[in-house]
């Protein structure tokens, strides 16, 4: 199954799109958090700001905000954005440091400042502030839009206003960093923020970022969930600042894996059924998701996919809120179940709002974007060393911190140069793929009327094919089927490939969402099995040293391939999901620091993997 012929083509795709420019693969992360964000400094991130963020994902050393040792990426990332929390943007570390501004206050109001100044300032001297921030996360709620409706209630009690002279000032903080490490053609320095919202536990945040430069950015101040709980005030105001500005923005949903079914749902914020005005703007604004990251994975869950073996991966079953409430897995929870709403909704009300490509990226509150197992320095200062795992939550080595969090992801984007404004328009187009952490290569196309003259051609040209890459749509010309294009190439510093694999999901005319999983290409004919199923490939994780063997894997896979269950009438979408052979967690390589007779709860091997963005077929209409 592996097509050898195609490796020429296949090879000169990686560097050739059907475009007349040129594109390549620029490697990056759209989440990363400073100690402008209030949840970083409450855990200790006094050092690492916007400009040490930069210079760290440039490749520079820094030094670590909480173990303090020297620390560098081994190989520098082509793109970052800081995005800190627009919420109390670089409020409390200004109150650590130097207070809250109370001028012009009423005495009561002037007491309750000095009260909250006074707990924040003793939490984090104590090395209590994980749970200080804590208590101020919001009680569980049955449904976010409850919660919401409830905060409609009770708008202007909290003790934290919006503090514009702070804020502002952080904001210019991140943009200036921003400029002094732009570097076009070589490293974009990209601005954007996160819009934080989490009604009752539920994980709604949205990372917005723009291709805007730092000066330009001055002239506004972050959207964040204190303006509005709505993501649809976000996308108005979106809409509204792209035309004073001359900007290009868009939004990117995160950790929907713990958004109680919210984040893809049939019903907004407002609890009104989606409608076609909703799902117009939410395609426009929100063109990509993040599919993976610390928290966990979001592409599915065994709950959703039980006849997918790979399904259980990284699950992270913790909602950010205030006591404990079971997790449980929903469809409005994860990408693929959420790209089958998207078209059940399409066939309801004419408009697809969940047509979107995917990116990893890691939310780091270390300010440093380090995604490999080997190099992972904790999502928060306070839990990134081994012995602050196992002493410090030793209570309570299940929670939600710790060796809970997975080392990944990264945002792959296929895009013509290496600026701010051809980043975001690769994203906009949704020509980008995520990986766990490691730099696996992918191109997949889809297309009709592939002969095999052009499966040999050195170049691939689009004259007379209808040919589409990852993030595309492929209209029915006729009732043959499209062909789809694949190649991975394995990342050198990594795990060789296990296999590729091509997710389908489907509507039938039932109306029934329907999915499955095909392996098209793998890494030995002999793990071919006479029922058409794949032996697994070994697990060489030596669990005594952390080093493994990459001999039973492949450096690189391609397939041209077509789906032998192929219905011309039918609407579907088919993404690509790449294996690596089983390779060390950094919990394994922790417990192997520590001694070896550690529980960390945690898998000590995973299968690093990569997602394609989705091709969509349409049938003719």
């Amino acid at each position: 199954m592996n097509k050898k012929p195609l490796l020429i083509l296949l090879a000169a795709m990686l560097t050739t799109s059907v475009q007349a420019n040129e594109k390549q693969i620029y490697w990056g992360d759209t989440h990363l958090h400073t100690n402008r964000s209030f949840d970083a400094f409450t855990n200790r991130n006094f050092s690492v700001g916007p400009d040490e963020a930069y210079r760290f994902a440039r490749g520079l050393p820094v030094e670590h905000p909480g173990h303090k040792a020297r620390v560098q990426l081994e190989t520098p990332l082509d793109f970052l954005v800081v995005s800190d929390h627009a919420e109390f943007l670089g409020a409390v570390r200004h109150v650590y440091n130097e207070g809250l501004p109370t001028n012009g206050l009423g005495w009561v109001q002037k007491i309750k400042l000095w009260y909250s100044q006074y707990l924040i300032r003793d939490a984090i001297k104590t090395g209590n502030g994980r749970e200080f921030f804590y208590s101020q996360l919001p009680d569980p709620y049955d449904t976010p839009q409850e919660a919401v409706a409830e905060w409609e209630k009770n708008i202007g009690t909290s003790v934290f206003p919006k503090m514009p002279v702070i804020e502002d000032k952080a904001w210019s903080d991140i943009a200036d960093a921003a400029e002094a490490n732009n570097r076009p053609g070589e490293f974009s320095a990209i601005l954007g923020w996160e819009y934080s919202l989490i009604p009752g536990g539920a994980n709604l945040h949205r990372v917005v970022m723009t291709d805007l430069d730092g000066e330009s950015v001055k002239v506004f101040q972050p959207f964040g969930s204190d303006d509005s709980m709505y993501p649809e005030d976000l996308w108005a105001w979106l809409d509204e600042t792209s035309q004073e500005t001359g900007g290009n923005f868009i939004a990117i949903p995160h950790n929907s894996n713990i958004s109680k079914g919210a984040m893809f749902d049939t019903i907004t914020m407002r609890n009104e059924p989606v409608g076609p005005a909703y799902a117009q703007i939410r395609k426009r604004w929100e063109p990509i998701v993040e599919i993976t990251q610390y928290k966990g994975d979001s592409e599915t869950h065994p709950s959703l996919s039980p006849e997918d073996p790979f399904a259980d991966f990284e699950d992270y079953p913790f909602y950010i809120q205030k006591g404990w409430t079971q997790y449980k897995p929903e469809k409005g929870d994860f990408i693929r179940s959420a790209l089958l709403r998207g078209m059940q909704l399409e066939q309801e009300i004419g408009i697809n709002p969940y047509q979107f490509g995917v990116i990893g990226s890691t939310d780091a509150h270390t300010g440093l974007a380090a995604a490999e197992e080997n190099n992972f320095h904790g999502k928060f200062a306070t839990d990134s060393t081994p012995e602050m795992k196992l002493y410090k939550w030793s209570d309570n080595a299940n929670s939600s911190f710790g060796w809970a969090m997975g080392a990944q992801g990264l945002a792959a984007v296929w895009a013509e140069e290496n600026t701010r404004e051809g980043i975001l328009a690769a994203m906009k187009r949704r020509e980008t793929y995520a990986t766990t952490g490691s730099r696996i290569g992918l191109r997949f196309y889809g297309g009709f009327g592939i002969d095999e003259s052009l499966l040999q051609a050195t170049k691939l040209s689009a004259d007379g094919v209808n040919l589409v890459p990852m993030g595309g749509e492929l209209n029915a010309v006729d009732a043959r089927p499209p062909t789809f294009i694949v190649h991975a190439m394995a990342d050198p510093k990594s795990g060789a490939l296990d296999r590729i694999q091509i997710v389908k999901g489907w509507i039938n005319p039932q109306g029934e969402a329907l999915e499955k999983v095909f392996d098209v290409a793998w890494s030995s004919d002999d793990r071919l099995n006479p029922d058409g199923s794949l032996s697994p490939v070994p697990n060489t994780v030596n669990l005594e040293t952390g080093a493994w063997s990459n001999a039973a894997g492949a450096a690189s896979l391609s397939t041209a391939w077509q789906d032998p269950e192929f219905d011309p009438a039918i609407q579907a979408f088919y993404y690509v999901r790449v294996l690596e052979v089983p390779t060390p967690r950094h919990s394994l390589l922790d417990k192997i620091a520590l001694g070896g007779e550690v529980d960390t709860r945690r898998p000590d091997v995973i299968q690093e993997r990569a997602y394609s963005s989705a091709i969509w077929y349409q049938p003719a209409r």
